[in-house]
């Protein structure tokens, strides 16, 4: 009989894609974002990324002050693996972006490999009304910036996770940043398994057809050999179909409000639990196991619960 694989899934609960004014349910309180990973843990994540935002305005920040009080709430609730983003948003620099990870010295956290055009500005063609006066600027903004990852930055950041004991969730929007994560594997500064987070749809990376993901994983097939785990992100209408195209094909899966903000089609998911519990009846369906947070430590060779730094 075959063996029954894994599969991981990671939640994204909340991030800088999406601004508070765009949906009631994205969480944006230190409270409410911990509510939600927890309730996404008991559905089934594995993993739960993190993004924080000021309570007062929703703004993305990467403050630790905004992030202890979610980190305090879920040490001692759940045994899912905490993913600290390194990410923050295109408009931070590097050192706001790495502090959480620095001071919290997480298992896992997330890395983007390269520099990126990284065009949200289309959502200003779907949303009017906003709740705060940072929302538009930022959108519309989006249209002239990039969002840095220089080989010094990424290299920085590895130094970073080499000295805590941080892995890294390597986030590849594009064919040339898998080429990007084999020239420092080649260079023996990453070392496997690579966790490779494939993300597709988001305007200035790769599309989201069928065929962007059969190339993306050939390609990562012929880079990195087999030491790494393959994992598909979706952004928004994408995000159902693609993480299950993927899992068919071999990789585990990333949902969450942070990625896509619906459940079907004109409606909007209630919650980040929901789009969890909805990729793991696909899942189940399809005969794959669900991994739980030790067996997402095991395949991703993490440093475990016990040696975190909160």
């Amino acid at each position: 009989m075959a063996k029954i694989r894994k599969v991981i899934i990671t939640c994204a609960v909340t991030g800088g894609i999406h601004t508070p004014s765009m949906s009631p349910y994205l969480p944006s309180s230190p409270s409410e974002i911990a509510e939600a990973a927890l309730e996404a843990a008991e559905a089934g994540a594995a993993i739960v990324h993190l993004h924080t935002r000021d309570p007062e305005d929703g703004r993305p920040t990467q403050d630790p002050k905004h992030f202890e009080p979610i980190l305090s709430r879920l040490k001692g609730n759940t045994d899912a693996v905490v993913n600290l983003t390194t990410g923050g948003n295109p408009f931070m620099t590097v050192e706001e972006r790495l502090r959480p990870a620095r001071e919290f010295k997480p298992e896992l956290a997330s890395l983007n490999m390269g520099s990126m055009n990284f065009g949200l500005y289309g959502m200003l063609n779907r949303y009017t009304d906003f709740k705060h006066d940072w929302e538009r600027p930022a959108l519309e903004n989006s249209r002239d910036v990039v969002f840095k990852n220089t080989f010094a930055d990424i290299e920085h950041i590895l130094g970073m996770g080499a000295e805590n004991g941080t892995r890294f969730e390597f986030e590849c929007y594009d064919i040339s940043h898998l080429y990007n994560l084999a020239h420092f594997t080649s260079r023996g500064l990453t070392q496997g398994p690579l966790f490779v987070q494939s993300v597709f749809g988001l305007l200035g990376g790769i599309g989201d057809h069928p065929e962007d993901l059969m190339h993306m994983r050939r390609t990562a097939d012929r880079l990195l050999g087999t030491d790494y785990e393959w994992s598909i992100l979706g952004a928004g209408r994408s995000q159902m179909s693609l993480a299950t195209m993927g899992a068919m094909q071999g990789s585990h899966v990333r949902v969450g409000l942070e990625d896509s903000l619906w459940i079907e089609p004109k409606e909007l998911a209630t919650s980040n639990a929901q789009q969890v519990a909805k990729i793991r009846a696909a899942l189940e369906a399809l005969s794959f196991e669900i991994a739980t947070p030790d067996d997402a430590r095991k395949m991703l060779g993490l440093k475990g619960a016990g040696a975190v730094g909160f």
